[in-house]
């Protein structure tokens, strides 16, 4: 049965899934879209309270708005809906897995599961011998023949399950001894001094006493102590019990941001330290809590500390948890950030690396918004992004997934035209899996908005926008079809050097967050590094030293995995500290045929132990380093098959090593590039406030292919020798398809010379369909205008479907192509042209081609326009009518403050225009 699963688990990770294939008349096609290449999404259950028939009735929706799956998460219920209540694992709430697995299933749609409820782990089984732990230090003071006079007990409240773990005593002279065993049962201690004063250190393993944050019904209790091979065992046998040790046809399990608040501990930790790091830590508890922030020995004594960190939640929760999946023919989907350890290697010991985007990003697209209240201390980083998408790569695996527009803007407010380039940052950092955070399960009978997390961006039934999700789904599922064929094609390997962010004086353990990638990613050489060789055009993934001892080197390119994709060179960022082992690696690499390129040579080891004759054995080392000058700016050394160079110009050593960077980066777009068989496939993205028309240098060689993933449109380029021909307005994308096939699409049909506009400045009639709090009236309309300023009073608290029609006169159709702008859009349209629906302009810029639907003399067109849900909402807080009731945490704005709309502006609604039609010949 394992190697059948195992088997399973290669078909989904390591085959070609759907290829982007030839036709049998050689034509390029965008792949089948499977369920795994649309859009996901993060599905709140809140407070369990699921039923057959409304489950039925949410897939279905879901299904047809163009969502491939759903993560169930349980969390806290809404008021006045306790007996619909649930409790988690009970057969009831088993029974609802099963049904909406079973649905899933005939919906062709996936499902995954949290191994929990809200967050982080733990629950009503993590008694408190299992709970998250953390180091308690109490501090004594005695003088030469005192005796201790009170007892040694843990004297913070509630923490009766404390263990006394260590007592040293530390003397003025610099003495130290272990007084543990001189500790009586009852807390005495049964030793004086005999002279000088001594300092006595107890060190307890004691509790945190976090509870699961916004816990679901039966899921209430203590976090986890994620440290503890055999917490985490007990946690997973509760599972393992109401599963019946059998497979619940879960696609994967899924473990949210580590936020295990002040878990310093944990039980094993002297015991572990002291048999990885070599060195007793019981002699150092005074130094390990203290408050120098500058001493360079606390510092390595912290890093040793943070290592054995990073192998405990390694080694006792990821690959513990992720072995538990697999017994249950299921994978893991883990988002490492805020984890203390090495996120790379905590990335990579799951089946689906998972990022998150927490906040919005500024870019220079021409018109987009961006509120200033939506604009958080930190923006997504896409180079943060790269740490879980670097894991996958080196790793070969298929997969990697984001937790996507979590707090994009506030409540109510976010259109797709924003959630656009937010999702394209994530494309082009290596993430080809989203989930949407989130949709909030709202049983049909429950009152306009319908239940909601605190959260999310609402993308559920209820939101006015849904009517045209599928403009967005379609897009991002057209996308992933496209970055999850084939490898990526990344020529780089960059050294993570954590040593550096590890040698650290201050704190103790160190949670590497997403939220504070301004404090220990963006000062560092690596950040600065990554983002210059983004910016130059070179593709690339990040190593840990654990992923360096496993690669090898292969016909002058580095190996990381079986599956992975080759890598030409290694490059070390600037560095202070490198692990031994790590350097030796590395030599090896390039003994046996890699390109090496350090930045500059390291200064020293990391830690604590021997630290002498480690220093000692690096000096040796780095004196065997016998470079020669190679140019201006580069040393040389020849070693074996390869060489290591030695510059702080990357640029000119990777120009020296003929690797070539992408010159299309000149333009300002950005790309990602991936190869599948004979293809190579470019991802091209616009989000400069310019349009972009000119023939862009490609390293690939074929035949050149476009396709619009907004439109599905492909064609062939027109070429100039290398070079294509690419138009790309700002905010578009494109994907490029070089072959080496003769593939027979027709010519792209490029936009040359531009004709006179044709403005439609007829009347409109406005008619509303769907939406409330009640449907307003009719309207005619000489110019169009946001509705929010027309004379119906309804209109400023409405919120759903407006359809403009009006009609135009073309007098001759001369033109090989027409465009339509629609111009300002609030906040995403469905145009027909005579009777024939064109298709959902939901982005920036709102434009499509529509010479195939006109014809010369009257045409009709009629725009169907959804606006947000904020101006209903407005209302409904201004009017005080009760829309949110939740047990725990109730409803809060993006500051996490009361949410309050009352005071909101009204947001503009509706096609403002103007409306234009331009020929191009």
């Amino acid at each position: 049965m394992k190697k059948v699963f195992l088997l399973i688990l290669a078909g989904i990770f390591f085959s070609n899934l759907v290829q982007a294939q030839s036709s049998a008349k050689g034509m390029l096609n965008w792949p089948k879209v499977e369920n795994q290449m649309k859009p996901w999404t993060r599905w709140w259950w809140m407070g369990n309270a699921v039923d057959e028939k409304n489950l039925d009735y949410v897939l279905q929706q879901y299904k047809d708005a163009g969502l491939g799956g759903v993560e169930i998460t349980p969390i806290y219920g809404a008021v006045g809906f306790e007996q619909q209540y649930l409790q988690f694992l009970s057969p009831q709430w088993m029974n609802a897995l099963n049904y909406t697995v079973k649905k899933a299933n005939i919906l062709d749609m996936g499902v995954d599961m949290n191994t929990g409820t809200g967050w982080p782990f733990g629950g009503p089984q993590v008694k408190p011998e299992y709970a998250a732990t953390k180091l308690i230090i109490q501090n004594y003071k005695l003088n030469g023949g005192e005796k201790l006079t009170e007892k040694i007990k843990a004297k913070e409240a509630k923490q009766d399950f404390a263990v006394l773990q260590a007592v040293t005593a530390y003397g003025s002279e610099g003495e130290t001894e272990d007084l543990l065993s001189a500790v009586q049962k009852d807390g005495s201690l049964n030793w004086s001094p005999k002279s000088g004063v001594w300092n006595i250190y107890a060190a307890f393993a004691g509790k945190t006493r976090q509870m699961v944050k916004r816990a679901a019904p039966g899921g209430e209790g203590f976090t986890l102590d994620h440290l503890d091979k055999k917490s985490v065992d007990v946690y997973l046998k509760w599972f393992t019990d109401s599963f019946n040790n059998k497979p619940q046809g879960v696609r994967s399990f899924f473990n949210d941001s580590y936020e295990v608040y002040g878990a310093t501990w944990t039980p094993t930790f002297f015991a572990e330290f002291k048999k990885n790091r070599g060195y007793d830590l019981a002699k150092h508890i005074m130094d390990l809590v203290s408050k120098d922030s500058t001493n360079e020995s606390i510092a390595r004594l912290k890093s040793d500390y943070r290592e054995t960190m990073d192998e405990l939640l390694l080694n006792n929760f990821t690959k513990n948890w992720t072995n538990w999946a697999h017994g249950l023919k299921s994978l893991t989907k883990n988002q490492s950030h805020g984890s203390p350890g090495n996120l790379l290697d905590l990335y990579g010991a799951v089946d689906i690396p998972e990022t998150e985007t927490f906040g919005s990003s500024a870019f220079a697209i021409a018109g987009l918004r961006r509120d200033s209240a939506d604009i958080r201390n930190v923006d997504p980083d896409p180079i943060m992004s790269k740490f879980a998408s670097s894991a996958a790569h080196t790793g070969g695996k298929k997969l990697v997934s984001s937790e996507t527009f979590t707090w994009l803007t506030e409540h109510f407010k976010t259109s797709y035209s924003q959630c656009k380039p937010e999702a394209e940052n994530l494309f082009l950092s290596g993430i080809n899996h989203i989930f949407y955070h989130g949709t909030t399960n709202s049983p049909a009978n429950i009152p306009w908005p319908g239940w909601l997390f605190y959260a999310s961006i609402e993308m559920n039934p209820n939101n006015s926008l849904w009517p045209q999700a599928q403009g967005l789904n379609n897009y991002i599922a057209r996308c992933q079809s496209m970055l999850q064929i084939g490898k990526p094609e990344n020529e780089l390997l960059i050294y993570w050097p954590i040593y550096d962010i590890w040698n650290n004086a201050k704190g103790l353990d160190m949670a590497l967050k997403v939220h504070d990638v301004d404090e220990w990613l963006h000062p560092t050489a690596f950040y600065k590094l990554s983002q210059d060789l983004t910016k130059a055009g070179y593709s690339f993934d990040f190593a840990s030293d654990r992923l360096l001892s496993n690669t090898v080197t292969k016909v002058n390119e580095l190996q990381t995995a079986q599956n992975a994709s080759p890598y030409k060179v290694l490059i070390v960022p600037s560095s202070y500290f490198i692990n031994l082992q790590t350097l030796d690696n590395i030599i090896k690499l390039a003994n046996d045929g890699a390109t090496v390129i350090f930045q500059a040579l390291p200064k020293d080891v990391p830690g604590l132990n021997d630290l002498e004759n480690r220093r000692a054995k690096l000096k040796a080392t780095l004196s065997k380093f016998i470079f020669a000058q190679s140019g201006n700016e580069i040393l040389t050394y020849k070693i074996g098959k390869g060489q290591i160079l030695l510059t702080e110009n990357i640029r000119m050593a990777l120009a020296q090593d003929s690797i070539k960077r992408e010159e299309l980066t000149d333009t300002g777009l950005k790309f990602i590039r991936r190869k599948n068989n004979e293809e190579t496939i470019y991802y091209l993205v616009n989000h400069t406030a310019k349009d972009i028309d000119t023939y862009l240098p490609i390293n690939s060689i074929g035949k050149m292919t476009l396709l619009d993933p907004q439109n599905g449109m492909i064609g062939t380029g027109a070429m100039q020798g290398n070079k294509v021909r690419v138009q790309i307005k700002s905010g578009e994308t494109l994907f490029l398809n070089v072959s080496t096939n003769q593939l027979q699409n027709i010519a792209w049909n490029y936009l040359n010379k531009e004709g006179k506009k044709i403005d439609l400045n007829n009347s409109w009639s406005l008619h509303f369909t769907a939406g409330g709090p009640e449907i307003p009236a009719s309207q005619k309309l000489d110019k169009l205008v946001s509705w929010t300023e027309l004379k119906e009073p309804k209109l400023a608290a409405f919120s759903g479907t407006g359809v403009y029609t009006s009609t135009f006169t073309l007098a001759s159709k001369t033109g090989k192509e027409y465009i339509l702008n629609l111009n300002q859009v609030n906040e995403s349209a469905k145009v027909w042209i005579n009777g024939k629906e064109v298709g959902i302009l939901w982005s920036i810029p709102f434009q499509t081609r529509i010479g195939k639907y006109l014809k010369t003399g009257n045409n009709t067109i009629k725009v169907e326009v959804v606006n947000l849900m904020a101006n209903r909402i407005r209302e409904m807080d201004i009017k005080k009518i009760q829309w949110r009731n939740y047990h725990e945490i109730n409803f809060v704005n993006i500051d996490y403050k009361p949410f309050d709309a009352s005071k909101w502006s009204l947001m503009p609604s509706g096609l403002i225009g103007p409306v234009t039609i331009t020929p191009y010949y």
